[in-house]
């Protein structure tokens, strides 16, 4: 799946090992869904890997080769397979899986953490932010054609980073509280030292002198502790977006994707031509989207101003309908934003669940939806 010199993959993924991230546990979560992009004209060669995580509890499909998908409908119906493969394995543990942004309920029992030096080491820095970290993001590879396509693919996607984390946001719920927040997941892993939304680089060059001036003062183990937002892959030739809570539904999932490869194609036939607006702002832009969701109103970057979510996902639309056609996936799209804001994304039906269902309906709609049994 890919537009021009991009292709994209797209799964249900938490932080991954190459991103030291410490210790993850949600109940009973235990999947993780991830492809390996490549940077093919016209699809996303993709493969199901098994990546070794900080999770305990969190297990991912077995590794082994797969063919290219070349639609969201076959990366929606390789990731509903998947999550399907998964729960048979969750119940064969007496477990059930799960997909939702951040632990809704947790037990007094420790957190356990992957045993392996470099989490213990993370665990032994920032006891309490290792401890804390009951999260899942989901990320978007897109492939681009070298680094430097990549900073400009950052450049674009800056500003509508927030409104990802908005339309995404699954995670209202933690330790059996609503934390008033959309995306209380945004809120918490934005506590490490280098996350958030990304700078402006100048280039390539610039990205890697940075990263490296980090890793080399000891401020970060490595560049994998880079948790921005969207940050260059070191492992592949993608940018990584990393804005956005894992998907109670697949096609919720899908849905993200589009957009986002479409974003990517517009910053490298049109790459911004100025640094857009400055950091505080955009950081204000990321929290107010954490806060609010897709429920209220959205900073809108096409016109500067708070907007509903509706008209800045009607702006999205009109912004990026050369790529999405050039696609096929602008009727998709069109259709599952209509959607979102009809039924309301993640947080939004957690929160009716909770007040209508309680707990045992909370645990139902994430069990179930993750495998595709829609609630009453």
């Amino acid at each position: 799946m890919g537009a021009g010199s991009t292709g994209v993959a797209a799964g249900r993924a938490h932080h991954r090992r190459g991103g030291g991230v410490p210790p993850h546990r949600s109940g009973h979560r235990c999947a993780r869904h991830s492809r390996r992009p490549g940077a093919g004209r016209g699809r996303v060669p993709a493969r199901p890997r098994r990546r070794g995580g900080p999770a305990r509890d969190q297990p991912g499909p077995t590794g082994g080769r797969h063919p290219g998908l070349h639609s969201l409908d076959e990366v929606g119906g390789h990731l509903l397979r998947l999550r399907h493969t998964l729960a048979q394995a969750a119940e064969a543990c007496g477990c059930r899986l799960a997909a939702t942004g951040s632990a809704p309920f947790t037990d007094r029992l420790p957190v356990p953490v992957t045993p392996t030096p470099r989490f213990r080491r993370m665990r032994r820095q920032a006891a309490v932010l290792a401890d804390e970290q009951l999260i899942d993001g989901m990320h978007v590879h897109v492939g681009v054609p070298d680094r430097g396509a990549g900073v400009a693919v950052l450049d674009g996607l800056r500003p509508w980073l927030p409104v990802l984390t908005a339309l995404s946001a699954d995670s209202p719920l933690w330790r059996g509280r609503d934390t008033g927040f959309a995306s209380w997941r945004t809120v918490v892993f934005d506590r490490w030292p280098v996350a958030g939304l990304p700078p402006h680089f100048a280039d390539a060059a610039d990205y890697d002198r940075r990263v490296r001036r980090l890793v080399e003062a000891g401020l970060i183990d490595d560049s994998g502790q880079v948790y921005w937002h969207a940050r260059l892959s070191e492992r592949y030739p993608t940018v990584e977006v990393r804005a956005m809570d894992v998907q109670l539904r697949v096609d919720e999932a899908v849905l993200l994707v589009g957009p986002v490869r479409a974003l990517a194609t517009r910053a490298l036939e049109q790459p911004p031509s100025a640094e857009g607006d400055p950091p505080e702002f955009l950081r204000a832009t990321a929290w107010h989207a954490a806060r609010h969701g897709a429920a209220g109103r959205l900073h809108d970057p096409l016109t500067g101003r708070l907007r509903s979510a509706r008209e800045v996902t009607d702006g999205l639309l009109t912004h990026l309908d050369a790529p999405l056609r050039a696609t096929g996936d602008d009727r998709s799209t069109a259709r599952l934003l209509e959607r979102l804001h009809t039924e309301g994304n993640g947080a939004v039906r957690q929160r009716r669940e909770v007040r209508r269902g309680g707990r045992s309906g909370l645990i139902g709609l994430i069990t179930g939806e993750a495998v595709g049994i829609q609630s009453a």
